[in-house]
């Protein structure tokens, strides 16, 4: 049914991204497919910002979570599933969707954050991604008792 899986991650969220690609190598097991995994690096929304950080940190930022994605795929143990990591960077929910359209992946499987009350119990890149992607995307809660 699925054929290759993209798995947005947030690297600071630790245990929620251990949870989200048990849930994703599980998918891709049954289904036989490749796992995709993305953590994006959101850019500066005011030069003036961008401005205020050294030069080259936008290169060492990159790498630094390059390293650090590699390192929580080697850590896990093999499931048998291939998985293949993936940094972006630029704004999070377009970037999940540029990445997906651009690998021919068809199924996205991502965690909602803790919503504020007017995201609807959704959050915001999470929401984007329902309305906007192409492929069909698997939320998993975050903050819900029992998920």
């Amino acid at each position: 049914m699925f054929k290759r899986i993209l798995v947005p991650l947030d690297l600071s969220e630790e245990d929620m991204s251990n949870r989200t690609m048990a849930i994703a190598e599980d998918m891709a097991a049954r289904y036989g497919a490749v796992l995709d995994v993305l953590t994006v690096v959101p850019t500066y929304t005011m030069s003036i910002v961008g401005a205020a950080f050294p030069r080259n940190f936008e290169e060492t930022a990159l790498e630094a979570v390059r390293q650090r994605l590699k390192s929580m795929l080697d850590a896990r143990e093999d499931s048998g599933v291939t998985v293949r990591g993936h940094v972006a960077h630029g704004t999070i929910y377009d970037e999940i969707m540029k990445v997906a359209n651009r690998l021919g992946c068809d199924l996205i499987v991502m965690t909602s954050h803790r919503p504020e009350l007017k995201d609807y119990l959704l959050g915001p890149n999470a929401a984007r991604v329902v309305r906007h992607a192409r492929q069909s995307v698997f939320v998993i809660r975050d903050g819900v008792e029992g998920a």
